[in-house]
């Protein structure tokens, strides 16, 4: 089944104390696409300045992401820089310029508000629920958030939990959300705000998945080398979300599959900069990892 994917789309500037990048392809939306189109179907929605560069939609196409929801307008695109300490959990945000992003008011193309998975990538509640409102009646409804609509949005960030399925935040996020040290305190808390699932990433250190009747905690896949941590996250949510899609159902079999999938994807993307080492990715590469992971997390004999 397919899945429709909306969010911000960027040109980013990453330092880390060894390399410094400009102009990469950036962007909650380019993650989670590039990621989920791995596994389903995918209907980009977003906005770009004239300035995007060619070889980026042509990236897009090539993953086989459909572009007809993607607005393209006059002006600059959505611009962020930002730079990391040697502990690559650190990270200053150094410059943001929304451009075209700031009066982004998506239309969906009429074919797109059938599509039966949806993932609310990492933009404002307010415009999360814009987008949701126009489609029609979806299977399952995935939502990705950050502090800043903690910090400056809390009540439609409260609205949006009432309508989707499942919630995927950070850790440091849903303490700040729910005012809970324990992260376990805080999955049930969120869970009684509306969704079915939340799912809590724990960057280096896993994830967690809760519901109602379901406990999951998923490991990450241990790496040596991390060149850049940004759009990991995104890259997590798209992956899972497109997982679902390819699935055509969601139980707490295929949640937990989706989870670990994703932690795959996204321990692939902190390899290189931006997109470049997903642009290289393959699914029998997916599949591998994905195999060790089983490997590592089992302890009893057969």
């Amino acid at each position: 089944m397919s899945l429709l994917i909306t969010g911000s789309i960027a040109l980013d500037s990453v330092k880390t104390p060894i390399e410094e990048h400009h102009d990469l392809l950036g962007g909650s939306a380019s993650y989670a696409s590039i990621a989920a189109s791995f596994f389903s179907p995918v209907n980009m929605v977003g906005v770009v300045g004239s300035d995007f560069p060619k070889k980026y939609l042509d990236l897009y196409r090539q993953r086989g992401v459909n572009l007809d929801g993607l607005q393209v307008v006059e002006g600059k695109t959505f611009r962020w820089s930002g730079e990391y300490e040697w502990d690559l959990n650190r990270r200053r945000t150094l410059s943001v310029a929304l451009n075209v992003f700031e009066t982004f008011n998506p239309t969906l193309p009429a074919h797109y508000a059938a599509t039966p998975f949806v993932f609310l990538a990492n933009i404002s509640p307010q415009l999360q629920m814009h987008v949701l409102g126009q489609v029609k009646a979806p299977k399952f409804v995935v939502a990705d958030t950050m502090d800043l609509w903690i910090e400056t949005a809390r009540e439609p960030l409260r609205e949006l939990l009432r309508r989707i399925d499942c919630l995927v935040l950070n850790e440091s996020e849903a303490r700040e959300f729910t005012k809970q040290t324990s992260l376990i305190k805080a999955g049930r808390q969120i869970l009684r705000m509306g969704p079915k699932y939340v799912v809590i990433k724990k960057g280096e250190h896993g994830s967690l998945l809760f519901s109602h009747d379901l406990f999951f905690s998923a490991p990450a896949y241990p790496l040596e080398d991390i060149h850049d941590p940004t759009g990991a996250g995104d890259c997590f949510a798209g992956a899972l979300a497109g997982y679902l899609a390819r699935a055509g159902k969601v139980s707490h079999e295929t949640l937990r599959k989706a989870v670990i999938h994703g932690s795959v994807v996204a321990s692939y993307c902190v390899e290189a900069f931006s997109l470049k080492r997903l642009e290289q990715l393959t699914l029998a590469e997916i599949e591998q990892r994905y195999q060790l992971i089983k490997q590592m997390s089992h302890f009893e004999a057969a």
